[in-house]
């Protein structure tokens, strides 16, 4: 079993950047691959990034190529989001979760994520 607790949330103008951390409890965290999902208000949770146990491995959705970079240090049993040239549309809450199976398999979908933290958010002013 493992617990996850995000932080890094705030406020920011659009272009701005954040670093979202996702500390995990626990010596299992380098036998899980990690995701990184969002939910604004009214509306679905979805898929951003998604990094596989060794960190060789990741999935981006297309509406963050190129600006949110994800990252993970198994010595420290964390998990980065590093966001960039932000978007009032990125504005939600930002979930860390953790999956075990085939990376590839279901990666982007929330139903394969066993564990979740509780969420940090964040919000772009325009």
């Amino acid at each position: 079993q493992v617990q996850l607790v995000e932080s890094g949330g705030g406020l920011v103008q659009a272009g701005g950047s954040l670093r979202l951390s996702c500390a995990a409890s626990g010596r299992t965290f380098s036998s899980y691959h990690m995701g990184w999902f969002r939910q604004a208000p009214g509306k679905e949770r979805e898929f951003v990034v998604a990094i596989s146990w060794d960190g060789v491995n990741t999935v981006y959705d297309d509406s963050v190529k190129g600006r949110f970079t994800i990252a993970r240090d198994n010595a420290k049993h964390t998990l980065y989001l590093q966001m960039n040239n932000l978007k009032p549309e990125d504005t939600a809450v930002y979930y860390c979760a953790a999956k075990q199976g085939p990376f590839y398999s279901g990666s982007a979908y929330k139903g394969t994520y066993e564990y979740w933290g509780q969420g940090t958010q964040v919000t772009v002013s325009s």
